[in-house]
């Protein structure tokens, strides 16, 4: 199944550190917003607090956006969820997820994007993604059966996680899994998996695509630079492109 489009080697390139790290605080704010401010119940929220220690963000930091997030300060968390939907160049299907506190900004700056590829109307690309909860863990045990403990978990469908997929030092020595959920679903498939000793990294809904486009090797870098050049903005969240 496609999968979230992540830029390679994005968390070691120091020159990009700065926006990772607000693109964490972010997502953090948000959850506890959403959610229980509680990172231990809310897997959304304690997979990005895990991210943002990973990733050396002060601990004062996290305790601000957790704060914030659960409307114990006085800023107010105005961002919204807005979606972008098109095609990068070559064709392929794209839906760009952003977290924004100015929706005029954030749209202007996504149409100058789009002028490499097309941007579309709501609906146009979405019908070939389907819409899922996404629970990413690790089990120290490798003999785990991940069949097994999807089924226990409730969860919809599992595939192995490559150790390339996630944090070489955590995957290390450890089975990793990926669990697709329905949307209402998820944050209880990450609870019980995280109560049958899986260490949960990441407890998202995500848009995976159906089917996946093959783009022709001279071309391919076009498209990867357009969707690095998208996952690159401030207001970007996350960037879903069918590409195989």
């Amino acid at each position: 199944m496609g999968a979230q489009w992540k830029q390679a080697g994005r968390v070691a390139n120091a020159a990009k550190r700065g926006a990772l790290i607000g693109k964490i605080v972010k997502e953090i704010t948000v959850a506890a917003k959403v959610g229980d401010p509680n990172p231990e119940n809310n897997p959304r929220l304690e997979a990005a607090v895990e991210l943002a220690r990973k990733s050396s963000v002060p601990r004062e930091t996290i305790e601000r956006a957790l704060k914030k997030g659960a409307g114990l300060l006085d800023e107010k968390v105005t961002y919204e969820t807005v979606l972008y939907e098109g095609f990068a160049p070559c064709k392929v299907p794209v839906i760009v997820e952003c977290l924004t506190d100015n929706k005029n900004r954030t749209a202007s700056d996504i149409r100058v994007f789009f002028k490499r590829g097309h941007l579309g109307s709501i609906g146009s690309v979405a019908w070939m993604f389907d819409h899922l909860g996404v629970v990413e863990a690790t089990h120290g045990d490798r003999t785990r059966d991940i069949e097994g403990a999807a089924i226990e978990a409730g969860a919809q469908n599992v595939e192995p996680l490559p150790a390339s997929d996630g944090d070489e030092e955590e995957v290390e020595g450890r089975i990793g899994a990926r669990f697709f959920t329905l949307p209402t679903d998820l944050n209880a498939v990450a609870k019980a998996l995280s109560a049958d000793g899986w260490s949960i990294t990441v407890s998202e809904m995500r848009y995976q695509a159906k089917n996946l486009v093959e783009v022709p090797e001279g071309q391919r870098a076009e498209v990867v630079e357009f969707l690095n050049e998208v996952d690159d903005h401030d207001d970007v969240h996350r960037v879903y492109a069918a590409l195989k």
